[in-house]
This record gives C-alpha cells, sequence and structure tokens, in this order.
C-alpha cells in the first residue's frame, strides 16, 4: 500500500505508522477518500478507539489492527454503546467523512478485552511486572533457622516464690526458756550476730543433755563447721582420750560446745578468734546449755577459751570460777597434736580439774 509523504510523517510521528495496514485495499485509495480515511483512522486512534472497525464497500474505512491469532481467546462480544463512543470519542461524535456514515463494529471481530471502551466499567488492573529469575538465597551458618524446629514447646516460668520475713534475732529472755529441741534450732538459725552471714553451718554441742563436765573450746573450725561436729576428727579423737585419762565416759559425762556457735573467720577463709561482740551474742546459748545439763565443771581448752569464757585475764594451773561453776584451762588438742611435749602440762591440768570436781 502507498502512503502519501504527509500521511506518513503523520503516522511516524504517532508511532504506528507500521501498524495501520488495510485488509481490503481497493478503490478508496485510487482516490483522496482513502488518504481521508487513513486521516480519520489516526484521529480515533488518538482518542483511544483502537478496535477494529469493519469495512463497508464503498465508504471509507477505520484503520483496523491485524487479526488476532488463532489461539488468543477473544473477549466476550458485545457492541458498543453510541452514547459512550460519542462521550468518550470526539472523533465519531463528529460529522462522517465525505457524507458517509460511520460502521458499527460487528460483533464477530472484537478488540483484545484489555483494549475495549466503556463509559462506566473501571480500567482492569495492570499486570504484575515479571521480574527475572533469581537463584534462591541460602541462608548462612549463623542465619540458618533450621534449629527452630527442634526448640521445645515454650513453658511458662516456675512461679516466683514468695519473699520470707527475715529471722528476728531472739532474745535473751527467750532463749533463757527453751528447753533442749528449741535451743538447737535457735542456734542453727541464728541471726544475733555478723557471723550468721558469713557461715555454712552452725554448729550445736554434743553430748548427753544430762552432763557432769561440760568441755568448752573457742569455735568451730573449718573441719567442725563441715561436719557440724564440735571438736571434729583428730582433736575429738584425742579429747575424749584425754577424760578417759582421768577416769570419765566422754558419750555419758562430757558435754561438748563452743563459745561461739559459728566459725570466725578472716575475709580471706582463715580462722580467727572471735571479737567481744560475736562473745556477747552467743553467750546466752552456753548459759542455756549450763543450765540444761546441770554441769558442777567446765574445763576450757585453748588459751583464747579461757579469756573468752572469763572475759578477762585466765590462766592455766588454777581453778577459776564462773560463776559458781568451777574452771580449769587446758591446751587445745590441736595444740597437743601439733606439740606433743606439752601433753604433760596437759595431764596436771586434768587431774586439777578431777580434783576440783570431787
Amino acid at each position: 500500500m502507498s502512503v502519501s509523504p504527509r500521511n506518513a510523517v503523520f503516522l511516524q510521528e504517532m508511532g504506528v505508522g507500521a501498524l495501520w495496514t488495510l485488509r481490503h485495499a481497493g478503490a478508496a485509495f485510487a482516490t483522496g477518500d482513502g488518504a481521508d480515511a487513513v486521516a480519520a483512522g489516526v484521529a480515533a486512534a488518538d482518542e483511544g478507539m483502537d478496535a477494529p472497525v469493519a469495512v463497508t464497500p464503498g465508504a471509507p474505512t477505520a484503520p483496523v489492527r491485524p487479526p488476532l491469532p488463532a489461539a488468543t481467546v477473544a473477549a466476550p462480544a458485545h457492541a458498543v454503546p453510541d452514547a459512550a463512543a460519542a462521550a468518550h470519542s470526539p472523533a465519531r461524535s463528529s460529522s462522517p467523512v465525505h457524507g458517509h456514515t460511520p460502521a458499527q463494529v460487528p460483533a464477530s471481530v472484537q478488540a483484545p478485552a484489555s483494549e475495549q471502551v466503556s463509559g462506566s466499567a473501571p480500567a482492569p488492573a495492570p499486570l504484575p511486572a515479571r521480574h527475572p529469575a533469581t537463584s534462591p538465597v541460602v541462608a548462612s551458618d549463623d542465619e540458618s533457622t533450621a534449629w527452630f524446629d527442634d526448640v521445645p514447646a515454650a513453658t511458662p516460668p516456675p512461679p516466683r516464690p514468695r519473699p520470707t520475713q527475715p529471722v528476728q534475732p531472739v532474745t535473751d529472755e527467750a532463749i533463757a526458756a527453751m528447753d533442749w529441741p528449741a535451743l538447737q534450732s535457735s542456734v542453727s538459725n541464728c541471726t544475733r550476730c555478723p557471723l550468721a552471714a558469713t557461715r555454712r553451718n552452725a554448729v550445736n554441742g554434743r553430748g548427753p543433755e544430762q552432763a557432769a563436765w561440760l568441755a568448752i573450746a573457742t569455735g568451730p573450725s573449718a573441719l567442725d563447721e563441715t561436719e557440724i561436729r564440735p571438736l571434729a576428727g583428730d582433736a575429738g579423737q584425742l579429747l575424749d582420750n584425754m577424760f578417759k585419762a582421768i577416769a570419765l565416759k566422754p558419750e555419758a559425762d562430757v558435754y561438748v560446745t563452743h563459745l561461739v556457735k559459728c566459725r570466725p573467720a578472716t575475709d580471706d577463709g582463715a580462722q580467727r578468734n572471735p571479737t567481744a561482740d560475736e562473745l556477747t551474742a552467743c553467750r546466752p546459748y552456753l548459759d542455756r546449755e549450763l543450765a540444761l545439763t546441770g554441769a558442777t565443771m567446765a574445763m576450757t581448752f585453748g588459751q583464747f577459751a579461757a579469756r573468752g569464757l572469763m572475759m578477762g585475764p585466765a590462766a592455766r594451773g588454777k581453778v577459776m570460777r564462773y560463776g559458781d561453776l568451777p574452771v580449769v584451762a587446758t591446751y587445745h588438742p590441736d595444740d597437743l597434736l601439733a606439740r606433743p611435749e606439752d601433753k604433760a602440762k596437759a595431764w596436771g591440768d586434768l587431774c586439777l580439774a578431777r580434783t576440783a570436781r570431787d
């Protein structure tokens, strides 16, 4: 088909020069009507009327697109209302070219659904853009979430324990009225001095509840605290042998205890002597033990034990008095184990105590 240079330039500017072809190139182009028909088709295309129009013999025709491939599914056929076409296409509502009436669109030829014009229906949603396929992203070992499958279902946290009221220090009067079970329980839970915050265990006395003799050391050692037994280990064995040497039965005659029931230690854990306040805080326990046992004779073991009991100077080789109770001081079994040569002096102290008791 031939197109005049003027129309070719016009079609090229519209970007449809290569698409606008006529199905029937006839006598229309033999005259100026053919060129005018092309111009009319361009005007219709500029207004969105892209649907192909059936050709009426002897009349100018609007350009149409090539027929759709057979595999394409045609949209449902319906005629374009004249009113809608008139509202949206000024070209069609104008006077026909050279007095000819524009042809109607036959039902057999329809534009694709995406190109149909409707005065009331909304424009169809655009198709989603296609993106080039990419390889799946594989998480690194640190980002892998496969281990989530092995995580057990979350369990509710256990109920929080109710805060307990701090144990109030027991009074001297309360201690003075205690029996053995109450006294031992009070010692185990004592808060009367700062040693309660550093101890591992409070150490109660051991021996018969009714005892004629009272054996008193300064305070629990690390071993005593661990075994919760006063004068535990080799020291306790030597103590029993010392009493047996003066014809006493340790398990029946001697009650063994400490001036303070908790181990006094330095910040680095070394053994130390108790302070005056610690001795005073624990004294009611010792007095109650003395009253419950009914002891009539006491021996102190270790230099500080004698001074701690007497709250002042103390010496070996003589009988002292703690109230009405006679007291004799001697060496601590640990000292005798370290210096066996002092056992002779300890033997003299034992004999003095036996004599004072009789």
